[in-house]
């Protein structure tokens, strides 16, 4: 008896529509901002180290900027696949 009437309760229940929150244009506008920020840093981080890498191989010192390089190439892939990344954890 109590099963059906919880049954019957649930079943009038419609599965509600995801609805934006009033805001949300504001925050995608300002993730839009930070997305292109991260790949101006990335553009410049590796523009930075090659320039550090020619000058390392000029001047004879210890090579350091080829770790610098490859961070940057694989700091722009995460942050490029950001979004793809959440997608599969999230599960949409």
């Amino acid at each position: 008896m109590i099963l059906a009437a919880v049954y019957d309760t649930w079943a009038q229940i419609d599965n509600p529509t995801p609805e934006a929150p009033p805001v949300s244009d504001k925050i995608l506008q300002l993730v839009r901002y930070l997305t292109w920020f991260v790949l101006l840093a990335g553009v410049c981080a590796i523009i930075y180290a090659g320039g550090r890498f020619a000058w390392e191989k000029w001047s004879g010192g210890s090579l350091e900027s080829p770790k610098m390089v490859a961070g940057a190439m694989i700091g722009g892939v995460v942050a490029t696949s950001a979004g793809t990344i959440m997608n599969a954890v999230i599960g949409t």
